[in-house]
Parts: structure tokens; C-alpha cells; sequence
């Protein structure tokens, strides 16, 4: 079994493969901000799936989301019909709202795919591949300077949690 492979097989079940680390982790990522840069990535056999490479204009972040927030809101000054459209729209993933939430705190990079880390009873956790698309490193490389000529990819529902939420993943007659 290859580098990548067995990676890969660990993170299917990492509660039982990893054990106090993992639960370490999780105590540690909850104090911490809700977005944070990181060096490398923590799932690596994920992120070069993705896309990601060690090299300059590439960077990793670690977006924590809460979970919950779907109940509808308080309806305020008596029911009227008028007031039946207060309910809160729920098509929105929890992977494309961290999208959305770093490319907001970069503005200066484009979204270019994520992946799940982790959750807990309060928080989702989910890593962010970003592309620098002013770096010239990035403007010169061919395989991925397509990505420059996009703004805002991800608000526009062009990623794959994007695509995913809208029903664009399958392509059939139903779609």
C-alpha cells in the first residue's frame, strides 16, 4: 500500500486510528479562531486530490463553522400572513458557507476546492484550498492560472460544494 493510500485509509475512521490525538485536536481547534492559515494541510492525500501543491501561491485554511441555525426565526408583532416568509432558507451547505466565509477573510485569493475535517456536537470543521491569483508563480503555471480570469467563484456557486447544493453534480435528463 502506497503513502497516500494508507493516509487515506486512516482518515476513514479516525476516532478509532488516531485515538488521543484526535480527541487532542479537536480540544485544541475550539479554542482556536474560527478561521486560521495553516502551513500544510492536515488531510494531505485529500488536498492533492483537490489540487492542492506545495508552492508558492497556495495557501491552507482551517474554517470552523457552528452547526444548527435552521430553525425559523421568531416571528415578531402577531401572526399575520404577511409574516409567513420569515422562515430561514436552508439550501446552503455547511462546506459552501466556509467557502464563502474565507474567501471573504482573503479577498486577494479565489476558492479552489475544500474538504471535511471533522464535527463535534457545536462545530463543523473543514480545510479551504485557496489560490493567490495575483502571485506571478500562480499567473505562469498553465495548469492553474485559469483561475485568475475568475472573481468570486465561489459566491457564484462555481466550486464543488457550490455545484453540489445547486443539483449540478449529475448530469442526467432528471438534472
Amino acid at each position: 500500500m502506497g503513502f497516500y493510500k494508507s493516509i487515506r485509509e486512516i482518515w476513514k475512521k479516525p476516532k478509532k486510528n488516531l485515538g488521543n490525538l484526535w480527541k487532542e485536536r479537536l480540544v485544541q481547534w475550539r479554542k482556536e479562531q474560527s478561521i486560521v492559515r495553516l502551513d500544510r494541510p492536515t488531510r494531505i492525500d485529500k488536498a492533492r486530490s483537490l489540487g492542492y501543491k506545495a508552492k508558492q501561491g497556495y495557501l491552507i485554511v482551517r474554517v470552523k463553522v457552528g452547526r444548527g441555525g435552521r430553525k425559523r426565526e421568531k416571528i415578531s408583532g402577531g401572526r399575520r400572513s404577511k409574516h409567513s416568509g420569515s422562515k430561514k432558507l436552508v439550501s446552503k451547505s455547511y462546506r459552501w458557507v466556509a467557502e464563502e466565509r474565507a474567501s471573504k477573510k482573503y479577498k486577494n485569493c479565489e476558492v479552489l476546492n475544500s474538504y471535511y475535517l471533522a464535527e463535534d456536537g457545536k462545530n463543523y470543521w473543514f480545510e479551504i484550498l485557496l489560490i493567490d491569483v495575483h502571485n506571478p508563480v500562480i499567473k505562469s503555471d498553465k495548469n492553474i492560472n485559469w483561475i485568475c480570469n475568475q472573481k468570486g467563484r465561489v459566491f457564484r456557486g462555481k466550486t464543488a460544494a457550490g455545484k453540489r447544493s445547486r443539483g449540478l453534480l449529475n448530469k442526467s435528463k432528471k438534472n
